[in-house]
């Protein structure tokens, strides 16, 4: 019985070879080799990723931290007309969603200017020797973003959170 079962599995294995062998591609002299491919870049200098809009922080003109970007609305033509904002709520929990006009947001590159009095994070530079006579400058730090970023740092819109939550609520119909 055993040498039956070790017979069978031989076969087995025998006739799968012989299978693969049959799929796999022979190499002949008289085909062509195929042409390489070609790839075109395309430089998209200027322009931003849909992907990294959403969850975009939005401020007033007072640099206030009033929402964020939850999603953006498009016409048929793929020109973007709304921006659904999110506004309060703690992770995703009691967010009160409300669209404004697209063309309503101003977009910046620059970080947001720091104007409150907490503390931040400041570089201090001393000049001159230890008399008692130097100089101490404090600057507060500030970071560039990058030109070549694919997303701005952040939005403007001319709102306060309470006149956003105040506003009709927006829900997608299904």
């Amino acid at each position: 019985m055993l040498m039956k079962s070790i017979a069978a599995g031989l076969a087995g294995t025998a006739l799968l070879a012989t299978v693969s062998f049959a799929q796999s591609p022979t190499a002949t002299g008289d085909k062509a080799a195929p042409a390489a491919t070609t790839t075109t870049t395309m430089t998209a200098s200027g322009e931003w990723r849909a992907s990294k809009m959403s969850g975009l922080k939005i401020y007033n003109d007072a640099n206030e931290n009033i929402g964020s970007i939850n999603d953006l609305l498009m016409d048929k033509s793929g020109n973007i007309k709304i921006a659904v904002i999110g506004v309060g709520g703690f992770l995703g929990m009691g967010e009160h969603l409300v669209a404004v006009p697209y063309e309503k947001l101003k977009f910046v590159n620059e970080a947001v200017a720091y104007t409150g009095t907490g503390a931040k994070p400041a570089a201090t530079t001393t000049t001159g020797a230890a008399t008692g006579t130097e100089k101490t400058t404090t600057t507060t730090a500030t970071t560039a973003s990058s030109t070549s970023k694919w997303y701005p740092d952040h939005a403007v819109f001319n709102a306060s959170k309470d006149e956003l939550k105040n506003m009709p609520e927006f829900k997608y119909s299904e």
